[in-house]
């Protein structure tokens, strides 16, 4: 009954998964993958849905901020399908605008070194993502 937040960057898709009552995101993990072939992805996310017990999946919506759906938005929302074609589950998509740049501030604050933040920036911009759509559900 978990919900599942993903951030899908090009090389990268960070994963966050909310708790069994919906009410915090935590970070799972950031999974490479390479963009061109979409299926690189499934095997390690099909394992953290049968894990979880995924019904429901937050993929971030990169927007312009004039609102406008950009490249990135397009391959998310094409991401969304897959996602929806290739594990039966329901897709949301967010809007993302400013996520990562917040983890980032987020990072920064916490005197976290440049090597360390990117490792762990995509799973904590899946984290806002996640945690914005389960706010907005209360």
């Amino acid at each position: 009954m978990r919900k599942m937040g993903l951030d899908v960057g090009s090389k990268t898709i960070g994963v966050a998964m909310s708790d069994l009552m919906g009410w915090t995101a935590q970070g799972i993990e950031t999974i490479r993958w390479n963009e061109a072939e979409t299926q690189s992805a499934d095997e390690r996310l099909q394992a953290l849905i049968d894990e979880y017990e995924v019904t429901e999946v937050i993929v971030g919506l990169p927007k312009h901020m004039n609102n406008d759906i950009g490249e990135r938005g397009e391959k998310a929302i094409l991401f969304a399908k897959h996602i929806e074609d290739s594990f039966g589950l329901k897709t949301v998509m967010w809007d993302e605008r400013l996520s990562t740049m917040a983890a980032e501030r987020v990072l920064l604050e916490g005197d976290v070194s440049r090597k360390k933040r990117k490792k762990v920036i995509d799973k904590l911009a899946a984290v806002m993502i996640l945690q914005g759509y389960l706010d907005s559900q209360k």
